[in-house]
């Protein structure tokens, strides 16, 4: 380009003196570069023949032919420019099949730069050569194909001043040049201008520049106009890129007159054409019309098979995409790198990842070189599987076959090693790629926050802009993820403000984001006020909001409002989503209505693993042993492998149900039938199980086994345990070990003080006080809790004022209904030194029973209570509530620290095993 800046302007006057033309001057000109040739045997041959051919008089026969012959020769000893400047000057007045020929004849022999032609025209042109409208149309099109706009508009001006602009293949020629070079507005003002419409070449052209420029409904609205106007389309090209332009906005219907008017005209038969068509009904969803046309085709070519392999692969036809390449061999065709991408493809839509990586295989053995797109596949593949290794060898192949300078391929790799949490080494790939696209900027600032690393994430972030590269909104859904992960709510929701201060509006995975963030990290009330706010901005939830939702009230165990995110799914059919099922199980069960958590599960048309382990996980919650051992065992019967976090769920439930032997047969299985070791999780169950039931020696003996050594967890289950069966020695051991391992834990102490207090040992309690005041061990809040009518109400030992009243007078007189039925206060389960009447005072405080009394007093009828308290609930308000679902005749659910009691007609769902 830079020659012919130097040349760019247009003699248009007339030349200086009367300069006689013909080729030997103009090739002594300085732009003809034969001087480096001069002492070559065969230019020097050449140049002898040349000066002959000029000394024939011009009315030779065969003056043309032997033009033809000097100008091919210049070609293939590399003289480009005088193989031009012979063209030009052999006869200026060509026709375009000359300019077909001659461009053909410099493409074929390779090494010229067509700029060169352009130099050379603008150099004939000034120094007075005049040109046919044939040589300007062809010159102003290599220019549009050049971007060459400044040139393509002096050669308007040429063409006016000539009187050629309004010659059909003039006007064609400038709408092709402002199409390519300006604007289509511009290409559309040379086509409204004229003055002739009847031409078929002047709208042909006009459909073509709309559809070169990508404005495919612009393109077929000007075919239409096209028709209307009763210009015939027999151009088998246009016909064939007005069939794309419907596959490509789905104009299905205007497709199918478009195949109606080629069956009408007798096309049905081209093979272009039929090549389209099967496209365009593959790109609109009818892979049987596509079908239909390929089985009607006399011939098909490698792109008839190409087409529609790559459509049965892609509607997940695999087995037929196969077949039909099998039988290409029947057209004497070969399958060449396109049909193994497009089989490549299909397999990795349909999430067969093995099968990408078997066929890559397949195809280096048949003979073919993966390209760039072959290589993209793999790595995907590769991601989703997560093989490392396997990735690092196609890298390997990659820097051997010199791809790795692809920006697909570089992306692609890099996010290969984001997948697999490889960052120094996606860092590495990301630093290598010269001109990072924001793909590669998104894909290694989401690697950086998906692993919590936000500091890099913010440095890249920072230094993406620093480089002028706007960040779009999935660079911010990065940031906003990244940070709602690690529970930095405010950095996240900062985050989403700069979105919007950017001219962005964030969109439902922004906030999504920021919910399941803040759900994550227990800040449930934050999710559910984020949620309010992005209804309120207009963003409709999809099913990863409602999942998160589902997640926020199970932490808060707001029954109400789960079911108003359990409507919600059902409106917006995401009930068949299997991650919103797994939530909705587990929020059910975490609200305390474990029927109809079982209801979902039923309703379930897919399973997940994680829905098998919310719904066992929930019987063991309620103490249902027998029912979580029972769904464990269909689990295994419908073929779902169960894993680490299945078999605590199912020994928890053993745990809560008492059920020893079957927890030991679980436990043994563990390695031997589903080779998954044993965790501390998995030993803390057993253990736990095993105190309970108060087999505690081999509780110990268990402990001293373990491969692993205890942690809280386990001594916790060990202190409880003594704790029910008042084993003070062995409480002791453990105590010691929880003060060593958690000093600032206030239920540790608390349990040994009771322990001390059932045996009237006050001393001790007095002592372990004592330690609790030396170590600044403060005691936590106790508080009960229940929702009524949508508004949560909360109890605590302090108290409130403006209800004490009403809710002790309900309780004294619930106390004379009970005690009538033969309930007596557990005065035990005060572990202080005072009377027994105090002792019964000091029970009434307990906020379970403040919050059970308070409910019976706001709600009527069956409705049942639930209650939640964030300690453990002690025995005498366990058989307190036994007695008041007997006399109410109203089922009582209580969720305390550990697990769930359902009260019913006088009895617990724990069956007293807690």
């Amino acid at each position: 380009m830079e020659a012919i800046n130097l040349l760019h302007y247009l003699n248009f006057s007339p030349p200086t003196s009367t300069t006689k033309f013909n080729l030997q001057n103009v090739l002594d000109t300085p732009y003809s570069k034969t001087s480096s040739y001069r002492n070559s045997n065969p230019i020097t041959s050449l140049k002898s023949r040349h000066a002959q051919i000029i000394k024939i008089p011009e009315n030779s026969a065969d003056s043309d032919i032997k033009i033809q012959s000097l100008i091919t020769s210049y070609f293939k000893l590399g003289d480009f420019q005088s193989a031009t400047k012979v063209f030009f000057m052999g006869s200026p007045q060509k026709t375009y099949l000359h300019w077909n020929s001659f461009l053909e004849d410099f493409t074929t022999y390779g090494g010229g730069n067509p700029n060169q032609i352009l130099e050379i025209f603008v150099g004939l042109h000034n120094m007075g050569v005049t040109f046919g409208s044939e040589t300007m149309a062809t010159v102003l099109k290599l220019s549009a194909n050049l971007s060459d706009s400044l040139l393509g508009l002096e050669i308007h001006v040429c063409l006016i001043k000539k009187g050629f602009d309004h010659d059909m293949h003039s006007k064609c020629a400038l709408m092709n040049f402002y199409g390519r070079c300006w604007d289509l507005e511009t290409a559309n003002k040379v086509f409204d201008e004229s003055s002739n419409r009847s031409s078929s070449l002047l709208w042909n052209e006009a459909v073509l520049v709309a559809l070169r420029n990508e404005r495919w409904s612009e393109g077929l609205q000007r075919f239409r106009q096209m028709k209307f106007s009763s210009v015939k389309a027999n151009n088998t090209f246009i016909i064939a890129k007005v069939l794309e332009a419907c596959g490509k906005v789905g104009a299905l219907d205007q497709g199918k007159q478009m195949h109606g008017y080629v069956i009408r005209n007798a096309m049905e038969s081209n093979l272009l054409i039929s090549n389209s068509l099967i496209n365009m009904y593959l790109k609109n969803g009818f892979l049987e019309l596509a079908r239909a046309i390929f089985d009607l085709m006399e011939n098909r070519n490698l792109s008839t098979y190409n087409s529609i392999i790559s459509g049965y692969a892609s509607f997940g036809y695999l087995e037929d995409a196969w077949l039909l390449m099998n039988e290409m061999g029947n057209c004497n065709l070969k399958p060449d790198i396109v049909t193994w991408n497009s089989l490549l493809s299909g397999n990795l839509h349909r999430g067969l990842y093995h099968e990408v990586l078997v066929l890559f295989q397949q195809m280096q053995i048949a003979g073919f070189e993966p390209n760039t797109r072959s290589v993209t596949t793999v790595l995907q593949a590769i991601s989703e599987l997560f093989c490392l290794n396997l990735g690092k060898s196609v890298h390997c192949y990659v820097v051997r076959r010199g791809l790795v300078s692809n920006l697909h391929v570089g992306t692609s790799l890099l996010d290969m090693y984001v997948k697999n949490n490889d960052l120094n080494t996606a860092r590495s790939v990301f630093d290598d790629i010269k001109e990072s696209s924001i793909f590669a900027w998104n894909s290694m600032i989401s690697g950086y926050s998906y692993n919590g690393d936000m500091e890099n994430a913010s440095i890249l972030f920072n230094q993406m802009k620093i480089e002028g590269i706007e960040p779009d909104l999935v660079t911010y859904n990065s940031m906003v993820s990244g940070y709602s992960m690690i529970g930095r709510i405010n950095e996240a929701l900062a985050t989403i403000r700069q979105i919007k201060n950017s001219g962005l509006n964030p969109n439902v995975v922004s906030w999504t984001a920021l919910i399941s963030g803040s759900s994550q990290n227990g800040y449930h009330r934050n999710a559910l006020e984020f949620c309010y706010e992005m209804q309120r901005e207009g963003i409709k939830p999809n099913s990863n909001t409602i999942a998160s939702l589902s997640r926020g009230c199970a932490g808060l165990s707001l029954l109400q409002k789960g079911k108003e995110v359990h409507c919600i799914s059902i409106k917006k059919d995401y009930t068949e989503d299997a991650f919103v099922c797994t939530a909705l199980i587990d929020m059910y069960g975490k609200c305390g209505d474990l029927k109809s958590a079982y209801r979902v599960f039923q309703r379930a048309h897919t399973r997940t693993l994680a829905s098998w382990n919310s719904m066992i996980m929930g019987f063991s919650t309620y103490g249902r042993g027998n029912d979580a051992v029972s769904l464990f065992h269909r689990m295994k019967e419908e073929k779902m492998q169960p894993d680490a976090i299945t078999m605590t769920a199912v020994l928890s439930g053993c745990r809560n149900s008492g059920l020893v032997d079957e927890g030991w047969r679980l436990f043994d299985t563990m390695e031997t039938e589903f080779r998954i070791n044993p965790t501390i999780q998995h030993y803390s169950c057993m253990v736990d199980l095993l105190g309970r039931a108060g087999y505690l020696d081999e509780a110990w003996d268990f402990i001293e086994q373990m491969p692993i050594e205890p942690d809280s967890a386990i001594w916790g289950a060990v202190l409880r345990s003594c704790q029910i069966h008042d084993n003070i020695q062995l409480g002791e051991i453990a105590a010691k070990q929880l003060f060593r391992k958690e000093p600032h834990n206030p239920a540790n102490y608390i349990m040994l003080m009771n322990i001390y207090a059932a045996s009237k040992r006050w001393d001790d309690v007095d002592k372990v006080n004592d330690l609790m005041d030396r170590r600044s061990v403060k005691l936590g809040h106790v508080w009960s809790w229940t929702e009524i009518n949508k508004i949560v109400y909360v109890f605590s030992a302090m108290g409130d004022p403006r209800l004490d009243a009403e809710i002790y007078f309900e309780l004294y007189k619930l106390m004379s209904e009970i005690k009538d039925k033969g309930y007596e206060p557990d005065t035990t389960c005060v572990h202080q030194n005072v009377d027994e009447e105090e002792k019964e005072k000091a029970l009434l405080s307990h906020t379970e029973k403040m919050a059970i009394a308070y409910s019976l007093i706001k709600t009527k009828g069956n409705t049942p209570i639930r209650v939640i308290k964030n300690t453990r609930t002690c025995a005498d308000c366990h058989t307190f509530a036994k007695y008041i679902s007997l006399e109410r005749r109203r089922h009582i659910i209580l969720k305390d620290g550990i697990r769930f009691h359902h009260f019913a007609e006088g009895k617990c769902s724990c069956n007293d095993f807690w």
